[in-house]
């Protein structure tokens, strides 16, 4: 019986995200190379989650998402975190109205489909959590009233690696949130000759809309359609626990580099973002390779290091390498 489902869930998934292809192709026509970018930006948008960039400047992080705002139609909205800045400029506020004689609500920002928080370590905590708080509620309150926040809704968050100083780092807790954390490198020199040469000739190609705000929507429900086996949960949990106990995974040089282990969030986290992905590979089940290929992203910023794997120039990528490496695969 369960062999039919899945073949008929298989069969589904195939024809339903056909459009995933289709927006690929819209993207690329815009940005050049950065394909890991875009495919991470898929899977965060389509299991629903948020997603943090770290790169130098000038890699297109905010031309990634301008673009995908475009091919899916939405509404795009772009904050340029300052230390100057104040929940209000994000959220929006109470005005009053001295006609009506009432306080009226301005909206700001953040009410759009896609949002970019750009250098968000740059403003304050306070700011910084009434984002969180939006990204997490998925609504704000102004005055005495909520206010739902469009759906989909999705928030990209980039931070500069390079400049430390008049940043305020994203507490552990709050980074715990981004269901994503992608490293942005610099593209390869066939990549790079091509973006010259689309900037001297002045031609920017746009992205056209080919899919609907209502499109992700149901993809989304389609996403967690996707089977995932028993095995495959349990292998999520055992990498997962390799994080918090590496001893009892044959990991015991581990343990005095790991501060801390990865949260529960980490576990549904890399299930949603193994169903996503199985989606993209237009797949109706999840195989553990579709697991082992969004480790990196969702683990690396959910692992503390300790301050003898800084000493030693450990780094969390390197750990979730020989966790994936140790856990034994269904």
């Amino acid at each position: 019986m369960e062999t039919v489902n899945i073949k008929e869930l298989n069969e589904r998934i195939q024809k339903e995200s056909a459009f995933v292809d289709i927006l690929s192709l819209e993207m690329g026509k815009v940005i050049v190379g950065q394909k890991h970018l875009v495919e991470n930006l898929m899977i965060a948008l389509l299991a629903n989650g948020h997603i943090l960039l770290e790169g130098v400047p000038g890699l297109a992080k905010t031309l990634a998402i301008s673009t995908l705002s475009q091919a899916v139609n939405a509404k795009f909205s772009r904050i340029q975190f300052t230390p100057d800045l104040l929940p209000a400029d994000l959220t929006g506020t109470l005005i009053y109205s001295q006609k009506q004689e009432r306080f009226e609500v301005h909206k700001g920002p953040v009410f759009a489909n896609f949002v970019l928080a750009d250098e968000i370590n740059r403003a304050p905590a306070k700011v910084q959590s009434a984002l969180l708080e939006a990204m997490q509620e998925k609504q704000v309150t102004l005055g005495d009233q909520t206010f739902k926040l469009p759906d989909p809704f999705l928030v990209m968050a980039t931070q500069n690696p390079v400049e430390q100083e008049g940043t305020y780092p994203l507490p552990e807790a709050q980074v715990d949130r981004f269901m994503l954390k992608v490293i942005v490198s610099y593209p390869k020199k066939e990549e790079e000759r091509l973006i010259v040469r689309m900037n001297n000739s002045g031609e920017f190609p746009k992205a056209n809309p080919v899919v609907s705000p209502e499109d992700i929507v149901r993809a989304r429900q389609l996403v967690r359609e996707v089977y995932m086996d028993e095995k495959i949960e349990k292998y999520i949990v055992d990498i997962v626990y390799a994080t918090r106990t590496p001893e009892e995974y044959g990991l015991a040089n581990l343990k005095d580099l790991i501060s801390f282990g990865a949260s529960p969030r980490a576990s549904i986290s890399l299930s949603m973002a193994a169903k996503a992905y199985a989606f993209i590979k237009r797949r109706g089940y999840v195989i553990p390779e579709d697991v082992r290929a969004v480790c990196p992203e969702v683990l690396r910023h959910r692992i503390g290091l300790s301050y003898e794997a800084e000493a030693e120039n450990v780094t969390s990528e390197q750990i979730i390498e020989q966790v994936i490496n140790a856990v034994i695969v269904p």
